[in-house]
């Protein structure tokens, strides 16, 4: 049974949500807006959260930043309209573990939950699954980064990966680990980004029993951990000007210093960093030390966006295919031409993380051998055939567009029911057929 807070604001979906979840065995409790949010989540420990974007006083993305300030840890899952699914990706890079749009489907948020709270355990044990299941590409693209992963792993410099949320940052780090002389000792990976500014030195550098209010012990830091093996920081960018000093002590005299201790520890560990965003800038305004940015980047890998990656995009289609098959114990062989043109045609902001979610969810709701185009979100059937408007100033292609747009969210609504969608556009199917073909609506 898992504690679970629900943030929603329409009173009649949050009592359904509550029902739903005590018939599955959860306790639920409630909260309407961000205010009570914060202070029932600084009073209690939940198992999970569940967010509702839009709400009276702000929105999910208040909460996530006052639990990311505080350092906590409970996961996360925003709860939006298809509107809004691009600044859900957004919250997945302040560290929500997931989203899901409206309407809810029971069995999808199940499958969330499960897939929550399980990754809640494995983290407890100090293991991390990022990507722990991927494959290579075999594009262009990709046989350059394996090359310089190939290249760079053997040795001990320092290496900052960049690129997009969602892009397998951490699995580049630990493929440069599995294949350099430090292979047999820890890999450790640490989210700086989840680090309180007040526990952040203590996370990384330890502590003595006593140093501050809440040290009940003494505590070895991930430095120690990894000691002659790899450390993994990403979004290194969101450490604090103290620690950044203390990392580059670290790096340069290869010792640390636990928090409120006069002894050093010596340590042996090969860095590596990832960040969603070039340092350079973080260097540039002040916010990330110019020398401890030339200790990290010894040598850059620049990982690719989805959307970037050509066929690559149909062979992690397949094979994150075949995972859902083995998790949720069915049996998708094929995707039908709609479906699979869509997710060829969709610009992936989430990249694999978010490829693989949906994946995950359409074989979920996919009864036969075949996926259909209705088990894909409608967020995604309505932004791939959005008409593109190339011209603000051409009045006809935005009419069209706005008007192609909304047939094609009509239809997605009513599940391709072309009398009921001509219903609700005031339309006879004349003349809903005339126009689908002329905007090549499906």
């Amino acid at each position: 049974m898992a504690k679970i807070l629900i943030i929603e604001d329409d009173s009649t979906f949050s009592q359904v949500l509550e029902g739903f979840l005590t018939k599955y065995g959860h306790e639920p409790f409630v909260v309407g807006d961000v205010s009570k949010a914060f202070k029932i989540t600084d009073q209690q420990n939940f198992d999970l959260l569940l967010i509702d974007y839009r709400l009276p006083d702000g929105t999910g993305l208040d909460i996530l930043a006052h639990m990311l300030e505080k350092g906590s840890v409970q996961p996360v899952i925003i709860m939006t309209s298809f509107n809004d699914v691009r600044t859900a990706v957004k919250s997945i890079q302040l560290g929500a573990l997931d989203y899901i749009t409206k309407p809810v489907n029971p069995d999808e948020l199940l499958m969330l939950i499960k897939n929550a709270l399980a990754k809640k355990e494995v983290a407890k044990a100090g293991k991390s699954i990022e990507h722990a299941d991927a494959i290579k590409g075999k594009s262009t693209i990709a046989d350059k980064l394996y090359e310089h992963i190939n290249l760079v792993a053997p040795t001990d410099m320092s290496v900052i990966i960049q690129g997009e949320s969602g892009t397998g940052k951490e699995y580049a780090a630990r493929a440069l680990h599995m294949q350099s002389k430090r292979s047999d000792k820890p890999f450790v990976a640490i989210d700086c980004g989840a680090l309180s500014k007040e526990l952040a030195a203590s996370e990384l550098f330890g502590h003595i029993k006593g140093a501050f209010t809440g040290a009940l012990t003494d505590k070895k830091g991930q430095f120690e951990a990894a000691n002659g093996g790899t450390l993994f920081l990403d979004e290194v960018g969101n450490l604090s000007y103290d620690v950044q000093v203390k990392m580059l002590r670290a790096i340069q005299e290869r010792v640390i210093q636990p928090v409120g201790s006069t002894r050093t520890i010596p340590v042996d560990v090969r860095i590596i960093t990832a960040t969603n965003d070039d340092l350079k800038t973080s260097v540039g305004n002040g916010a990330f030390r110019e020398d401890l940015y030339h200790r990290l980047n010894e040598f850059k890998i620049q990982l690719p966006a989805l959307r970037e990656r050509g066929k690559d995009i149909e062979l992690f289609i397949n094979h994150f295919i075949k995972l859902s098959n083995q998790e949720l114990d069915k049996d998708v062989q094929q995707i039908s031409v709609q479906a699979k043109e869509l997710l060829l045609r969709y610009d992936w902001p989430g990249n694999l993380r978010e490829l693989k979610n949906v994946i995950k969810r359409m074989v979920l709701l996919t009864p036969s051998e075949t996926a259909e185009i209705d088990s894909l979100p409608e967020e995604m059937i309505i932004s791939v055939n959005q008409a593109p408007r190339t011209s603000t100033s051409d009045l006809k292609a935005i009419n069209e567009g706005n008007e192609k747009a909304m047939i094609i969210e009509t239809l997605v609504k009513v599940k391709y029911n072309k009398s009921k969608a001509a219903r609700l556009l005031n339309i006879d199917r004349k003349t809903l057929y005339s126009k689908m073909e002329r905007y090549d609506i499906d």
